[in-house]
């Protein structure tokens, strides 16, 4: 994956995470309109209640509506704020236009006295489940401007109207009451505190939001990074020991370890250099290869080396595994059961395969500003001397004794042993019980 398209993963992964969140707070939108439409006419009276359902019916079905836009077809990027901006502009005319109390005949301006303002932080609540700063910003504005514009058109229609500046420097508390309850108190600096008030508490939440935002963008940023690296780095080297040495900081420290090595070879390799063209050879390898590495690395091996139609694979190191002959062995059995049922490139071919276990020292070795992973011991040699005796004994894999106690029982048989060079003894080999 390109730079490009991963970048372009996260902002659809961002979009996505809008659109949910989106979802997720018209629900709650919804069951709020319904529990305020219950609770408002159950409690204001029948005379008040065809109002109050009426207005929950509005906002429930612009819900619905906004709702089913999103991801659809019909979505826009500025379709959130239309809907923001209807919702607000509703409530607003509700505030400036319908009476507070229809029965007692109140001044409208009384209406600002009945806890009326918390509903429009309700907005705020749900433009911040869309993880957007803009639409937190938005209906800061909007909201400050709609409730204080609501106000200035009530404040408007008065005939008469006391402010806080009418209050005296040191007033008793009657002289306090008569104005503050006054039907002809406006309070504009309470009104305008509010709507700043609302604001201030979007612009601090769409702060944290945008934070947070570039939180999780820089996270992924350092995930794509490493995945970037990962790749790259996996073509030259196992992915394995290139995960491990991201992990570590480019260190990969040599390990001595008990581990299991598989070698296993083409046979008649030779004989296809000299009747196929150096393309078909190396299509042919790469198709064999990769259908080799996927094999292995799913019975958690590591291929350490290609060494021509050669592959050197590991278990227990540089990942540790208790498991490691018994897979060492699965890997095996899979990758002949492969090799007789598929092609590569179109070519059929023939491998041989020989395993053995035991101490090795494995690590990153090289020079002039280059490395790879190696490892060394008694058991690299003896795999691959077993996979040439494959050609002596008939066999197509050979495992030394010191796997096979190692595995499940009645998977293998004795078939003979042999002398290895170094070793003062012979060793016995074991292939596969036949079914």
């Amino acid at each position: 994956m390109t730079v490009k398209a991963s970048a372009q993963q996260s902002e659809d992964l961002f979009n996505a995470a809008e659109q949910a969140g989106l979802k997720l707070a018209i629900k709650g939108r919804l069951v709020t309109v319904l529990l305020l439409t219950l609770l408002m006419s159950l409690t204001r009276g029948a005379d008040r209640a065809p109002d109050y359902i009426m207005a929950g019916l509005l906002f429930g079905a612009l819900g619905i509506a906004h709702y089913l836009i999103i991801g659809s077809r019909y979505d826009r990027s500025w379709v959130k704020y239309v809907f923001m901006t209807i919702d607000i502009a509703l409530l607003s005319a509700a505030v400036a236009l319908l009476p507070p109390e229809p029965s007692t005949d109140l001044p409208q301006i009384m209406i600002f006295r009945f806890g009326v303002f918390p509903i429009y932080f309700l907005f705020l609540g749900v433009a911040a489940f869309s993880f957007s700063p803009g639409l937190l910003l938005w209906t800061g504005l909007v909201g400050a401007a709609g409730w204080f514009g609501a106000f200035l058109r009530v404040r408007s229609g008065m005939e008469q109207r006391l402010e806080w500046t009418d209050m005296p420097a040191a007033p008793t508390p009657q002289e306090f009451l008569d104005i503050f309850l006054s039907p002809a108190f406006a309070g504009t600096g309470t009104r305008l505190q509010e709507a700043l008030l609302f604001l201030v508490v979007a612009v601090l939440i769409a702060i944290v939001m945008r934070r947070a935002r570039q939180t999780v963008r820089r996270q992924l940023a350092a995930e794509r990074e490493t995945s970037l690296i990962s790749q790259m780095f996996g073509r030259f080297v196992p992915k394995a020991v290139a995960e491990e040495m991201i992990k570590d900081d480019g260190v990969l420290n040599p390990v001595e370890r008990h581990a299991t090595i598989l070698f296993t070879d083409v046979a008649g390799f030779t004989r296809m250099t000299e009747s196929k063209g150096p393309r078909a050879i190396v299509d042919t390898f790469n198709a064999f290869f990769d259908a080799s590495s996927e094999i292995i690395g799913r019975h958690n091996g590591v291929v350490t080396q290609f060494l021509g139609d050669a592959i050197l694979a590991t278990f227990n190191v540089p990942i540790e595994d208790g498991e490691h002959a018994q897979r060492a062995l699965d890997a095996a059995m899979d990758l002949l059961k492969m090799a007789e049922n598929e092609s590569f490139a179109g070519e059929r071919l023939t491998i041989r395969i020989g395993i053995s276990s035991g101490p090795v020292i494995a690590g990153n070795v090289g020079g002039g500003g280059r490395q790879s992973y190696t490892v060394y011991g008694d058991p690299v040699n003896l795999a691959a001397r077993l996979e040439n005796l494959n050609k002596e004994f008939g066999t197509s894999l050979l495992v030394a004794d010191s796997t096979a106690k190692q595995v499940r029982p009645g998977l293998l048989q004795r078939i003979g042993e042999t002398e290895v060079r170094g070793l003062s003894e012979p060793i016995g080999v074991y292939s596969p019980t036949p079914p």
